[in-house]
C-alpha cells in the first residue's frame, strides 16, 4: 500500500499540516487559509514544501 498522507509545511505561514496526497477537493491551510493541494484527478498539486511522508 502506498502511503497517501504527508506532512506539508504552508507556503504563507509556515505551518505543518498532514493531509491526503490524492485529495478530491482543494485543502486549506488550518491557521490562515492558504490553498496547499489542489485536486487534478489523482496525486493533487501540493503548492506546499513536503516535509515528509506519514505512516
Amino acid at each position: 500500500m502506498v502511503n497517501d498522507f504527508i506532512k506539508v509545511k504552508c507556503p504563507d505561514c509556515a505551518n505543518e499540516q498532514t493531509v491526503f496526497r490524492k485529495a478530491a477537493t482543494k485543502v486549506a491551510c488550518n491557521v490562515c487559509g492558504s490553498l496547499l493541494i489542489s485536486p487534478k484527478g489523482g496525486v493533487g498539486e501540493i503548492r506546499g514544501e513536503i516535509l515528509e511522508v506519514v505512516g
